[in-house]
């Protein structure tokens, strides 16, 4: 193996980390899509995301926020009420979560041989 080769090889590595470091897990990409739906209270988040419990969303929430995919809005009301919007820069993932839609898709078909999903998610900026 050339040196070449391996700077070649980490410098695609490198962003390729960084990126899954940010969206790793089964949870991110579930609640931003939940959040795209429209779904912006932690309980709506919440129900629309089987089997997540309050912690990990919570958790969630507060990386989604500190990586700034999502916005944390609070309004004083009677009483308070807490909404997660999705921030701009949460749309530079559409491209990613369309490819990962399009093969988890195809997969299926060739896995299952049945792609019985949804439609694919509109994201919403």
């Amino acid at each position: 193996m050339e040196k070449g080769d391996h700077k070649d090889c980490l410098g695609v590595i490198m962003p390729v980390r960084d990126a899954l470091d940010v969206i790793n897990g089964k949870w991110k990409l579930p609640i931003i899509i939940a959040i795209s739906r429209g779904h912006k209270r932690f309980r709506d988040i919440e129900r629309n995301i089987p089997k997540i419990t309050s912690k990990v969303l919570s958790k969630e929430l507060k990386d989604l926020e500190a990586h700034k995919l999502v916005k944390r809005s609070v309004f004083d009301s009677q009483p308070v009420t807490v909404e997660y919007t999705l921030t701009p820069y949460a749309a530079t993932l559409n491209p990613v979560i369309d490819a990962l839609f399009a093969w988890g898709t195809q997969h299926r078909k060739t896995i299952f041989g049945s792609a019985e999903v949804a439609e694919m998610p509109v994201m919403q900026e």
